[in-house]
């Protein structure tokens, strides 16, 4: 039966994501006044991520392929990275014509039940958008915004979060400042999609939605105000969270997809992202992290993974990489 709610269709790609995914999909089952069509993808956990989510939602009958509003998983069978996972579900989120936004949300995220409906119903104005960027805040720090919309420095590839730290309680940033949406949660609107195409798969981790919003071409970026979600940065890959540093694994892919990413849009931001590298790498050794600093640099230069890194690799994402 037809909802006359407003649809939304969710992406939710998992790896090594057993601790986090119920949390999340019971947040987006609380979700009010909005229709949403979940997809789950799991990029061959080796872990029980499968297991979890099944156990999350033991009503799973995958009716998002038949159009309707629910939850569906599809087991991608092999880890191609998170843009390969997204581009699995928004396949098939996008075969169902009723649906105009498609919102990229992360399994360590957790969601408002009000916050879903805002985001289906956010009037960019009479120029649409490509993307709607909202409030993250962290989740272990709620009062404290981890993003609102990020930057581009086009000298070095460095990317940087609007009003990180601040209140949570800030105004929200002017839209024409803001570059690309956080993948950790990102509404992509079908007018997007349909003129950028899919992400970019061989970034591998990071970087593909700075990429993406760059082929938006005169679709502005919109903000929806009221809307926030809460992340739990890095637990699946030791992304860099409050009071830490990235692991060796993060800075690694963080830096080769830097690296990639400037050659693609701003070849002539090499010069200086190599010296950044190079600064942050003699930091990070100066204060204990050598391996850290190793794997950055590495990344960057375009050399294999450390051993750890590689070790951490499935033969199919080692596969991916070209390792």
């Amino acid at each position: 039966m037809a909802s006359d709610r407003p649809a939304l269709g969710v992406i939710i790609v998992t790896y090594r994501s057993a601790d986090v995914i119920g949390a999340c999909l019971a947040s987006l089952r609380a979700a009010t006044g909005v229709a949403l069509h979940v997809v789950v993808v799991d990029n061959a956990s080796p872990d029980d991520t499968v297991e979890a989510i099944r156990a999350a939602v033991p009503d799973l009958m995958g009716a998002v392929q038949a159009g309707q509003e629910g939850i569906a998983l599809i087991e991608a069978g092999t880890n191609g990275g998170f843009a390969a996972g997204v581009n699995l579900g928004l396949a098939r989120l996008a075969a169902n014509p009723g649906l105009e936004r498609f919102w990229l949300l992360n399994p360590d995220c957790v969601v408002p039940p009000e916050t879903p409906h805002l985001l289906a119903t956010h009037d960019p104005g009479p120029k649409g958008a490509a993307m709607i960027a909202h409030r993250v805040v962290y989740g272990d720090d709620p009062d404290k915004i981890q993003i609102d919309g990020g930057v581009i420095d086009r000298r070095t590839g460095i990317t940087r979060n609007l009003n990180q730290f601040a209140p949570a309680t800030s105004p929200a940033p002017d839209p024409s400042r803001i570059d690309f949406v956080t993948g950790a949660s990102l509404v992509a609107t079908r007018a997007f999609v349909e003129q950028a195409g899919p992400m970019a798969e061989d970034y591998f981790l990071y970087y593909e939605e700075v990429d993406w919003a760059l082929r938006r071409g005169e679709l502005p970026i919109s903000f929806c105000e009221g809307a926030v979600v809460r992340h739990v940065a890095g637990t699946a890959i030791g992304s860099q969270r409050m009071g830490s540093v990235a692991s060796p694994f993060s800075q690694y892919f963080k830096h080769r997809a830097r690296a990639m990413f400037l050659r693609r849009h701003f070849p002539t931001g090499l010069i200086g992202g190599a010296a950044w590298s190079l600064a942050k790498a003699a930091q990070l050794a100066a204060n204990g992290y050598r391996a850290e600093a190793g794997a950055l640099l590495r990344g960057f230069f375009g050399m294999g993974p450390p051993e750890q890194v590689l070790s951490a690799l499935s033969p199919d994402a080692r596969a991916k990489i070209g390792r």
